[in-house]
């Protein structure tokens, strides 16, 4: 594994840039200098997060996103030696 964390990844398993290891080693994300612990997705290139919009759910009971646009840093929170 890099230390470089994906370019896009997803928490939900339908889509196609969810990738259980890399979620499993755990990935922290820094949205306009800010930390989120609630990011659904994200694409490092487009510049972009998905995050809940309160708790509403919609009708397959998935929770609402809605997209921010802004300057998104990616990292994992532990180190290529320690996933292994």
């Amino acid at each position: 594994m890099t230390d470089t964390p994906p370019d896009r990844l997803s928490n939900d398993p339908r889509s196609p840039f969810h990738d259980p290891a890399v979620l499993e080693r755990g990935i922290g994300i820094r949205f306009n200098g800010a930390e989120k612990t609630n990011v659904e997705e994200y694409c490092i290139s487009e510049g972009w997060v998905r995050l809940p919009v309160g708790k509403s759910l919609d009708r397959r009971g998935n929770p609402m996103t809605m997209k921010h646009k802004g300057q998104v840093e990616a990292y994992y929170l532990t180190a290529a030696s320690d996933a292994e």
